[in-house]
């Protein structure tokens, strides 16, 4: 992140998927004993609802999907502006949540 009001960029890869989309989310919390259920919801520290990582309404933690293609890697390239590294809502030391299955994003 560029500053403290500079979008966050999210790039890397991550292996092991079935293909096709996953969801993609920022959990609450960063307790990972009970795998996602300890995680807790979406990281929503100002109570929007649901949506997809363009909508103006949304959970910070709603980043949409990632897609696994046939190697089973999926290749994250995101940039986004709802979320910080600084501050009370930063999302450092929660959990990043790659779900089974798609998100409806909203």
């Amino acid at each position: 992140q560029e500053g403290a009001d500079g979008p966050v960029k999210l790039t890397g890869e991550i292996s092991g998927l079935a293909p096709g989309e996953h969801g993609f989310h920022v959990h609450a919390y960063g307790d990972n004993t009970n795998g996602c259920m300890s995680a807790g919801p979406h990281f929503n520290p100002h109570n929007k609802t649901h949506g997809g990582p363009t909508d103006d309404v949304r959970h910070v933690g709603d980043l949409g999907n990632v897609t696994a293609g046939a190697d089973n890697v999926a290749k994250i390239n995101i940039k986004d502006k709802m979320l910080t590294l600084t501050g009370p809502h930063s999302i450092i030391g929660r959990t990043m949540v790659i779900h089974e299955k798609a998100d409806d994003l909203g």
